[in-house]
């Protein structure tokens, strides 16, 4: 597994990151236990989870199977989202600072390597977390930190609030970017190269949509996304345009040999601003197709062909957008 430089710093992290949102809630502890073993043999040192996942129990799992190699392991892991009551959320100074600690004894380990604000909220000023942050790092509980589904113009502003304080900025960023979902080409993915900051995107494969596996007119089947009516998956990705989209994805690999997860992940990699990418696998077999997708060939005529059918800077479907990052009105 090939290393690429996170952002402006010299850590070197591998292409692919093991993403672990799934352990301890649909992948039990011996079959994560084999994911990890195998990344780690095949060159993976990233990986990452949050407090959120499982509640904690994804966590919990992590620092169990990477503690007899922690030192091979950049670890990140996100704080923000809601635990267990209204008060254990967002980013008080009192919250990040005790979070911290619980996220520190789960996986078992005296530091954290990445430690990223997982989501923004309408209207939060970024003081007070930025203090929490500068004192999480002056006592050697984190290492560095970053930003997770911020938009453009709030990674700017954390960057230059950090500097004002004279504190370290953020060095990674964690958007929901792929060939279905361009949006972040147009400010993040930009904002993040000139900052310096490397770009770690999330869900390659759009929630499994780019493996082909929903037809359109199909109802969904198994246990999948789709099948168990999934609230984000419905909102974000089980959209027409998209279905469409993966099965001339799929064609189009079948004429050459590929698997559309491998071309789905080669396609995010190729960005210049990208430093890894996260796989979030469920099962052992899911991770074994992700780990080889770097060596995947992928050439100007592959990119052409999804220029050709998702417009760069764009979704798949004309005029969507997420619901939680909703456009302002032109009125109160």
């Amino acid at each position: 597994m090939k290393t690429r430089p996170l952002g402006s710093t010299a850590l070197q992290v591998s292409q692919i990151c093991l993403g672990t949102m799934m352990f301890g809630d649909r992948t039990e502890l011996a079959e994560a236990a084999e994911i990890v073993a195998h990344a780690r043999d095949h060159g993976v040192n990233f990986i990452d989870t949050a407090d959120v996942y499982g509640k904690g129990a994804s966590e919990t799992m992590v620092g169990t199977l990477i503690a007899p190699h922690r030192d091979h392991w950049l670890l990140a892991t996100k704080i923000g989202n809601r635990m267990n009551s209204d008060e254990e959320c967002g980013y008080a100074r009192h919250w990040m600072l005790a979070e911290c600690e619980a996220s520190l004894k789960r996986l078992a380990t005296d530091r954290i390597d990445l430690y990223y604000l997982h989501r923004d909220y309408l209207g939060l000023d970024l003081e007070e977390p930025l203090r929490a942050i500068e004192t999480l790092i002056k006592d050697g509980k984190i290492r560095h930190w970053g930003l997770s589904n911020f938009r453009a113009f709030r990674i700017a502003e954390a960057v230059h609030m950090a500097r004002a304080m004279g504190i370290p900025a953020p060095v990674a960023c964690q958007p929901y970017y792929n060939l279905l979902n361009r949006a972040p080409e147009v400010e993040v993915l930009p904002a993040c190269a000139h900052y310096g900051l490397g770009v770690v995107p999330y869900s390659p494969v759009a929630r499994g949509v780019l493996t082909a596996k929903y037809r359109p007119g199909e109802k969904p089947s198994g246990e999948s996304r789709g099948a168990r009516v999934d609230k984000r998956f419905m909102e974000t990705e089980f959209r027409a345009e998209s279905l469409i989209v993966a099965q001339q994805v799929k064609a189009h690999c079948e004429q050459t040999g590929r698997s559309p997860v491998h071309f789905a992940c080669a396609w995010v990699l190729r960005h210049r601003a990208v430093s890894s990418v996260i796989a979030g696998p469920r099962t052992f077999a899911q991770w074994r197709e992700y780990v080889d997708a770097p060596e995947c060939a992928f050439s100007d005529g592959d990119e052409a062909f999804v220029n050709q059918r998702v417009a760069p800077g764009h979704p798949s479907t004309p005029g969507y957008s997420d619901p939680l990052y909703p456009w302002e009105s032109l009125r109160d």
